[in-house]
């Protein structure tokens, strides 16, 4: 459940001001329709954290136990950094019309998803609790927090959000897990 929970949160933190929200921003204006640019977006993020979620325990069966803490450690502590920096979305990401809404939003999210922040914390996230299922969940829902009012909402909700303080403390909750991991409390708490 723990780590379902941290996946969730650190996602759902991170995506705000992410290219792949804005890229729901584009989309809901562009198509107008929630529901299919919805579904979209679910399958593409499914679809792509579990290659990372499977990329994350892969890495984590393989590397030695104190090996993994100390580049687990290093990693949360550079999410928590790259969460700092801006991101933008090109436009050109939107323009796959021929494809139908559905089809467009899926392709278009599943590559900008590629190598992205929220793809590699869930490619770290796996490999620290080494539970596939609870962490594509979690990464997934934290994924929906961010995008659907997007979505739904469009422009309205962009204006009021006050994403430097959001990344923010998605750039805290990272530093955090950077420093309990190199510090070996993980081990006490079981993950």
């Amino acid at each position: 459940m723990e780590a379902f929970l941290i996946a969730t949160g650190v996602v759902a933190l991170a995506e705000i001001g992410d290219k792949t929200q804005l890229l729901a921003f584009i989309l809901a204006a562009q198509f107008r329709k929630p529901i299919p640019i919805i579904l979209g977006i679910l399958i593409a993020t499914l679809a792509n954290h579990a290659l990372a979620a499977a990329a994350g325990a892969s890495i984590a069966a393989v590397i030695d136990p104190q090996i993994l803490r100390w580049v687990l450690g290093l990693s949360f502590i550079a999410m928590a950094a790259w969460i700092l920096v801006p991101d933008s979305c090109d436009e050109d990401d939107a323009k796959l019309a021929r494809f139908g809404v559905f089809g467009t939003t899926l392709i278009a999210f599943f590559l900008a998803e590629m190598g992205d922040k929220t793809q590699v914390a869930t490619v770290a996230l796996a490999a620290q609790y080494q539970s596939i299922v609870a962490v594509v969940a979690g990464t997934t829902l934290g994924m929906l927090i961010a995008n659907v009012p997007a979505v739904l909402l469009g422009e309205r909700i962009a204006q009021r959000l006050p994403v430097r303080l959001v990344h923010r403390i998605a750039a805290a909750i990272f530093a955090i897990l950077g420093l309990v991991t190199l510090l070996g409390a993980g081990a006490v708490w079981g993950f």
